[in-house]
């Protein structure tokens, strides 16, 4: 392929620490280095982009960019032996969209190392209805599933149910057996959490601990953990005996002020979800479960779809906390 095809894409320009984003035209030869050119079908909208787009240095570095964390599409051309063109396939973090040109565009080019075959059981759109907030929802219940938590221990707690990382593990938890309480700051949305796998609601506000004490009430088995802050610490304080935290967002705060107590005295396991550099081989295990045991079978009530040119409305939603499940993104209308 010719590196003066051009093609479309969602184009984030600084102008004096002023931030403004455009739908423009791209060729091939402006991508970066890597053995596999991707033409991309979907991506997704996650919070991550939304801060990139936005102009925030801790994500992107250098502008102008193109965001875009997921990306799930065709190969187009490849030097690596492990893909051949025609062959499907998702890129899901990485650098990619954070310094690396991303999935808001009609075509990316990434090492191998970064690709992953789309698995039996998922199709494109699937895969990036999934996206990242999908993987790490499963890279989650994955982690509680090795901390021995089963669906036969209690409830398992899901904070900042609404959102796309939230509303995927309530459905992907349902789907294995688990019995989901879902935490959310909207209350109106109970029929949707509901909907989606939830057996329970409860307000957001009821996980904040105002007293103090090092430990309260066992309530979680396990916890999805989404918030961060003091959502974080209550949930820690309120964990069963032999209970276990996946932590895997902060979008309250990223502070966490707890005691020792709850690990020492209940056991209670913390796990850390980095999503983004999961080594491959469990990265494939994990895609191959969300195809499989994990698919929720109502994906469809999960997402909206959407152009390049709206995403650019869409960036400063999800920014405020507006996004309700999953915003994904045909980039090729």
């Amino acid at each position: 392929m010719t590196g003066d095809k051009k093609f479309k894409a969602l184009i984030v320009y600084e102008d004096e620490n002023n931030f403004r984003r455009a739908v423009k035209k791209k060729t091939i030869k402006d991508l970066p280095e890597g053995d596999v050119l991707i033409r991309v079908m979907y991506s997704s909208l996650n919070y991550k982009d939304a801060l990139s787009a936005s102009g925030h240095k801790g994500v992107t570095k250098k502008y102008p960019h193109t965001p875009g964390i997921d990306a799930g599409g065709i190969v187009e051309n490849s030097s690596s032996e492990l893909f051949l063109q025609g062959d499907e396939v998702l890129v899901t973090g990485y650098d990619l969209g954070m310094n690396t040109s991303g999935g808001f565009a009609q075509y990316i080019r990434v090492p191998s190392a970064w690709v992953v075959k789309l698995p039996r059981g998922l199709s494109l759109k699937e895969s990036m209805i999934l996206g990242t907030a999908g993987f790490t929802a499963g890279l989650a219940i994955y982690k509680l599933i090795n901390s021995g938590i089963e669906p036969v221990d209690g409830e398992i707690l899901v904070t900042g149910a609404t959102g796309g990382v939230g509303s995927l593990s309530i459905a992907m938890l349902a789907k294995a057996g688990y019995h989901v309480t879902a935490s959310t700051g909207k209350l109106q949305e109970e029929n949707y959490l509901k909907s989606i796998g939830a057996s329970k609601i409860i307000y957001r506000d009821e996980l904040i601990d105002k007293t103090g004490k090092p430990l309260l009430r066992g309530r979680w088995s396990g916890v999805i953990e989404t918030v961060g802050g003091e959502t974080l610490s209550t949930v820690i304080a309120s964990a069963k005996m032999g209970g276990a935290v996946a932590a895997c967002g902060n979008v309250s705060s990223f502070e966490l002020h707890t005691t020792i107590f709850p690990f020492i005295l209940r056991g209670v396991a913390l796990l850390g979800i980095n999503s983004a550099e999961t080594p491959m081989d469990i990265r494939v295990k994990i895609w191959g479960r969300i195809a499989a045991e994990w698919k929720p079978n109502n994906l469809e009530l999960i997402y909206h779809e959407h152009s390049l040119e709206e995403t650019i409305e869409l960036i400063d939603v999800i920014l405020k906390g507006g996004i309700k499940g999953r915003a994904l993104i045909d980039v090729n209308i």
